[in-house]
């Protein structure tokens, strides 16, 4: 058993979710392959999105889900498999996306189903992504009246983007 590329690939996919979250996007384009295949679909988008390549992954990201969204990505439950430089993986995870223009609060969970390849940089990168959806819960924050929204990371970081 490979132990060291084990503890790589669950760093990996923890800087996904962290620089997603934190909108760092020239790093959160790095934990990418250049040929990665992503799908996603929620409830809340309707028709799965697919993405052949970096560039249009990290660029949908970016441009979606800007400063004015807020979002928590949490996994857990790595099961992970090496096989030389390649390895599979499935997460457990945890969402929450809150969108005060629109006035909504989405939390939903699922499985991530991934690929990875560790590259000739020595570097360990997603080359496919996708999910499997058990929930998601939508809630208007018109119906919470006393629901107030503080974010304090982009009131430390003005000039993320």
């Amino acid at each position: 058993m490979d132990l060291a590329a084990l503890e790589e690939i669950r760093q990996l996919k923890y800087r996904y979710f962290r620089t997603l979250d934190l909108k760092q996007w020239d790093e959160f384009a790095d934990t990418l392959a250049v040929d990665v295949v992503a799908e996603y679909g929620t409830h809340a988008l309707a028709d799965p999105l697919v993405f052949d390549g970096r560039e249009a992954l990290a660029g949908f990201m970016s441009q979606t889900l800007g400063t004015s969204i807020t979002t928590v990505h949490v996994a857990s439950h790595p099961e992970i498999t090496v096989d030389g430089e390649t390895a599979t993986g499935s997460w457990c995870f945890e969402d929450t996306v809150i969108v005060p223009d629109a006035k909504s609060l989405i939390r939903g969970a699922g499985y991530y189903a991934d690929g990875y390849r560790r590259d000739e940089d020595g570097r360990w990168r997603i080359t496919r992504t996708s999910y499997q959806r058990i929930y998601e819960s939508l809630v208007s924050l018109d119906d919470v009246p006393s629901h107030q929204f503080l974010s304090h990371m982009w009131a430390a970081r003005p000039n993320a983007s």
